[in-house]
């Protein structure tokens, strides 16, 4: 294994770490958030975590589904953080 084969090893290992800690940080929030803002601002902490560890699982496995399957979930807590705030600010999602 070459120098520059063990640095990515380790940095993506080290960055898998600190995306699980924070996303276990961020469902601590959701849990216990006192308000129903913090544990939207909770949720959509998870959703980027999720996204960004799948991104480097797909680094380094080397496997391109884990990229399409980031895209998904993307797009689907943008979405969701969207009517999850509609719904806090009318009570309604749709009109």
């Amino acid at each position: 294994m070459s120098a520059g084969a063990t640095i990515l090893f380790w940095a993506l290992a080290g960055a898998q770490v600190m995306l699980a800690l924070a996303m276990a940080a961020a469902a601590w929030r959701l849990i216990a958030g006192p308000r129903a803002q913090d544990r939207v601002l909770a949720l959509d902490a998870i959703y980027v975590g999720a996204m960004l560890l799948l991104l480097t699982f797909g680094i380094r496995a080397g496997i391109a589904i884990y990229f399409e399957i980031a895209l998904v979930i993307a797009m689907l807590g943008f979405v969701s953080t969207v009517a999850l705030a509609k719904f806090l600010m009318r009570g309604e999602v749709i009109e």
